[in-house]
């Protein structure tokens, strides 16, 4: 298929959706082995977090002053803080591949609306 016959759904930075191609930016990937997208979100683990604030108040039933308690206490709420990853993850025949992972869940949102117009365009 030329450059010429390619319709593009979705482009924004290196990530690109076109009829013929899916293009992140360490790997492309052809449309036509995509049997399906779907949304996946990745949230945070709480190991950290908790393990931070059982370290907190470990430390402050024995004799911790206020920084030896607060530096614990302001990492496990930095750590609660964190953002959920959001993945597109492509079906194709030899399995799952999540190709595209972002913060932005719109961002990713708009990927796979564009990777879904673009199977359905091609009938």
């Amino acid at each position: 298929m030329s450059e010429a016959q390619e319709k593009t759904f979705f482009e924004y930075g290196e990530v690109k959706v076109t009829n013929a191609r899916f293009i992140v930016p360490s790997q492309t990937y052809a449309m036509s082995g995509i049997t399906s997208v779907k949304f996946f979100t990745e949230k945070p683990s709480l190991l950290w977090p908790i393990v931070a604030f059982l370290i907190a108040i470990l430390i402050g039933v024995g004799d911790g002053n206020i920084w030896s308690v607060g530096i614990p206490v302001i990492i496990g709420v930095v750590l609660l803080l964190r953002k959920a990853t959001h993945h597109v993850v492509l079906s194709s025949a030899s399995g799952e591949t999540r190709a595209l992972n972002s913060k932005n869940k719109e961002f990713i949102a708009n990927v796979i609306k564009a990777l879904n117009q673009s199977i359905v365009s091609r009938g």
